[in-house]
């Protein structure tokens, strides 16, 4: 299938300043891309690009005096299977000593993952009789997907995963931190995913549609997909950015004050 992605988001600012943003497919769909992304930038300034240490795509725009708001606008049609999440049930949990070195930093504790908390007795008195694999880290996701009630009204960008575990809800940046948390209590390398998900193959969502967070984590000899906010595969999910929690991966950054004045995202399949 074919998938419209999109945006066009505005922030009034008070420069001079910097703004990095991580707004592009990441660098591993980029041969799904049908076309060029079209990232335009109003008004045209000076743009570093680079890969940041997990080999997101970033861009650093130079906001100079003069300036009091940027708007970002991209567009691009991107190849998709249209196969839902994979799951194997057979996948294996890995002892500590055998993991591969890279995927050692997803053990750890990070801004938003506080694995060094009263969340590590939690997870190991509820989840250690497990075998551990993959069922474990769908029980996880399992009591996530309960235990928080999705509110959009609630989100703060502060958020903790402990602290959504004790005010038991969020949006899907909180599930996604809180389950992350856990795993990594169980010695399961788990990585923070930003991206598109559109209501593909599902009802359609009763509010705006934004980007999205889920997470991954390493079993058997992979990386595989895990959504305690959905908590069922779900078909279409475009990759932006990976990293430890949303603290890696930021969709826009300003150095300064600065005030969002327009967000719209637009991910859906293209009808043919």
């Amino acid at each position: 299938m074919l998938i419209r992605i999109g945006f066009d988001i505005e922030l009034q600012v008070t420069a001079p300043t910097a703004l990095i943003h991580m707004l592009q497919v990441h660098p591993s769909r980029a041969g799904d891309l049908q076309g060029p992304e079209n990232l335009e930038l109003f008004p045209a300034l000076p743009t570093d690009h680079y890969l940041d240490g997990f080999g997101n795509r970033c861009a650093r725009v130079r906001i100079p005096s003069g300036v009091d708001s940027v708007r970002l606008r991209n567009h691009a049609v991107v190849y998709d299977t249209g196969q839902p999440d994979p799951v194997d049930l057979d996948a294996w949990g890995h002892a500590t000593a055998d993991l591969p070195v890279e995927t050692l930093p997803f053990l750890l504790p990070s801004r938003y993952c506080e694995v060094d908390s009263e969340l590590l007795a939690f997870a190991w008195n509820n989840f250690a009789h497990l075998a551990p694999g993959w069922h474990r880290v769908q029980a996880i996701c399992d009591f996530v997907h309960r235990h928080l009630r999705f509110d959009y009204a609630s989100a703060r960008p502060t958020r903790t995963a402990l602290e959504g575990y004790r005010e038991r809800t969020g949006v899907c940046r909180d599930f996604t931190h809180l389950a992350i948390t856990l795993c990594r209590a169980m010695n399961i390398p788990a990585r923070y995913v930003t991206g598109y998900l559109g209501d593909i193959g599902v009802p359609v969502a009763p509010y705006p549609m934004d980007f999205s967070a889920w997470f991954e984590v390493y079993l058997g000899d992979r990386w595989y997909t895990f959504d305690a906010r959905h908590n069922t595969p779900r078909i279409g999910r475009i990759v932006i950015a990976r990293g430890r929690d949303a603290a890696d991966v930021p969709i826009t950054m300003v150095f300064g004050a600065n005030t969002l004045t327009r967000f719209e995202v637009t991910t859906e399949e293209v009808l043919q």
